[in-house]
Parts: structure tokens; sequence; C-alpha cells
């Protein structure tokens, strides 16, 4: 029996099915992917490039890739080049534009030649992602080199300054003129209260990292508590919960500190709007999908976002608020930060800052998977 050969047309539309099916996975990416043809027309594109620039997928597939980018030659020689094999990757600056009548968004276009001979997959990240990533990744490695050298300095302070204190009690004991007690009493008390700042710096060191099965909103529930009790009047608590989100594993007291910390901070930098009643802090969780942390892609991730009202992080602190002993606030010892960033690093996580006049939001990431 013989078989009916296949019409050019339908002979295509098989070829453009298996290229459609074979890309299906890039709709995991984060990234915004699109994959042209030898007429750069769109053959495939993800979910984040719908996503970017806000027209639906049924509507950008067959039309030209070069129509939505401001550097439309460059980006249609970069497509040429490489389908003539005269690269591999190539990697350039551009801008995305639906149309005139839209603002532009930057983007780091990474042109790739694919097996298929007639494709090209064209990968654009936004600049101001990358250059969180980026941002996120120094300050991972400034992170972990000022935990070391914290470490190092609090263990160093530590041993001579019980032999301060304890040279005071001696010397207090053999003077004779009462009124110089007062001096001895100096030094011990300032020794006391050194010796304290030394062992919160070691606190999360010291104490060992319980893991069990928690929930978030627990985490959440327990901060609201204290700082109800704390503000019984003045503080507005709002709480926007996605309760899809699962339990996973962590050490809940941890974690319960280092939200009090950042949420203690909010109120305290909301003296003012306390006083008037009008101070607002709002509890957020969300999943977070394709997400990088510390230089590491999950797929699923927690955000807890702790949000208050108040003036803002002064922008003389704004790069260095993680690093301890950097404060804000009169009388602050600087440390409630850096302790709630450790602890939220020891569940792979990290915490950043996006804060103006009336709105400052501490944003906390944590894998889930």
């Amino acid at each position: 029996m013989r078989t009916k050969a296949a019409t050019p047309d339908e002979s295509a539309s098989t070829a453009s099915t298996v290229i459609a099916d074979r890309y299906t996975v890039l709709d995991a990416l984060a990234t915004s992917v699109a994959v042209v043809d030898l007429r750069s027309r769109v053959t495939h594109l993800n979910a984040a490039f719908e996503d970017l620039l806000g027209i639906s997928r049924r509507i950008l597939m067959g039309t030209k890739l070069v129509n939505y980018f401001v550097e439309a030659d460059l980006l249609a020689q970069s497509i040429d080049a490489a389908r003539n094999n005269a690269f591999t990757v190539t990697r350039f600056e551009a801008t995305v534009q639906r149309d005139l009548s839209t603002l532009g968004t930057p983007v780091h276009i990474i042109v790739s030649r694919l097996e298929e001979v007639d494709h090209v997959m064209v990968e654009m990240l936004p600049v101001e992602k990358q250059l969180r990533q980026e941002r996120e990744e120094r300050l991972v490695d400034q992170a972990m080199a000022n935990k070391e050298l914290i470490r190092g300095l609090a263990h160093e302070i530590k041993n001579p300054l019980g032999g301060i204190r304890g040279a005071a009690q001696l010397l207090e004991m053999d003077l004779e003129n009462k009124a110089l007690h007062e001096y001895t009493q100096v030094i011990i008390h300032e020794a006391d209260r050194l010796q304290t700042l030394v062992d919160r710096l070691l606190a999360p060191h010291r104490r060992p990292h319980v893991v069990a099965d928690m929930n978030i909103h627990e985490v959440c529930e327990r901060v609201r508590s204290v700082l109800l009790a704390e503000y019984p009047d003045g503080l507005h608590i709002q709480r926007d919960y996605d309760f899809s989100i699962p339990e996973f594993q962590g050490d809940k007291e941890q974690l319960i500190q280092a939200v009090l910390n950042i949420a203690q901070n909010a109120a305290q930098a909301m003296a003012d709007l306390v006083q008037r009643k009008k101070a607002a802090l709002t509890f957020k969780t969300r999943v977070a999908r394709q997400t990088t942390v510390g230089k590491v892609r999950y797929k699923l991730a927690l955000e807890l976002h702790v949000i208050d009202n108040g003036p803002g992080v002064p922008d003389a602190i704004k790069d260095r608020l993680f690093y301890p002993l950097v404060s804000g606030r009169d009388g602050g010892t600087g440390l409630g930060l850096t302790l709630a960033q450790t602890f939220v690093q020891q569940h792979q996580g990290w915490i950043e800052c996006n804060s103006e006049p009336g709105q400052t939001d501490f944003r906390i990431l944590i894998p889930l998977s």
C-alpha cells in the first residue's frame, strides 16, 4: 500500500509543531525567550516574553521580532550573523518597546544559534533584573567576608575584655580612697556593655540551627502579637497572606527573630506616625517562581514582605544597611538587621530592601524547592 507524500505546507506545519513542542520547556524560565525563523518571524515564545511586552502569545506568533525593538537593525544583523554561523552567541544592550505610545524597557540581549539551521534563539534579560542579580551576588560575597571578620574581631575582643574587667575589680579592692571607686566602676560597666555587644555578634554562630516543618504565617502572627503588645495604640498591622504557600523546613525561632528585628526597626522609625496613630505595617506573603538567590536558581521560593509607611531609610546608609554596627537611629546598636540577614542566610535565603519616603519594603526570599 502506497502512502501519500506530504505536501510542502504539511511538512512546514509538521516542522513548526515539532519546534513548538521542543521549546515548550522554555515556559518554565523566568527569562524572556523567543525563537525566530529565516524571516525573523516568531515561531515560539515563552510566557515571560508575553509578560515583558504585555501582548498575548496568539498575537505575537508569526510577527517579526525586530518590530518590538528600538535597535531593530542591530537585532536583525545579529540574527542573520548567528544563522550564517558568524558566531555561536552574541550579547548586546537593546530596548524592547511594544509601540511608539509606550515607554521602552532596557534589556540585555543574548542571540544564540540553534541546532536547527533555520532557527535562532533570542534571550532577553531586563537590565534592572540583571543589575539586581549582580548586586545580590556582590552583597552575598561581602556578607560572607563581613561575617568572618566580625567573628574574628569578636573573639579577639572578648579575651582581653575579661582581663580588663578582672583587673578593674582587683584595683577597686586595693583602693583606699573610696571616691576613686567611681572610676573603676566605669571601667567595669563599660567592659560589661562591650561583652554584651560581643555576645550579640557571636549569637548566630553559637545557637544550634534547629530545623523542623514550619509555616511562615505562624512566624508572622507571632511577630504581630509581640508588636501589638509593644504598640497597643497607634500602629495598624495589615495582613496580606497567600495561604497556598506550603510548609517548609526551617528554624522557626530564628525566622521569628529575623522578622521581629525588621518589624521593630520599622516601628521605631515610625515613632512620629505612631504618636499620630497613622503608622501602618503590612506583612505580605507570596510565591516566587524561577528566582535566583545567592547565585543559585530555584523553581519555587517564599517571599515575605514587611512594608511600612515610614520616612524611609536614610540615603547615607542604604548601601550598608545590613552591615554590623550601622544604624540610622540614635541609640541603635546596628545589629538587628545584621542578625536578621544572618538568620535568613542560614536558610539559604536573602533579605533586600527597597526604600523611599512613605514606603519601605523589606523582602525576605527563602527557597522552597
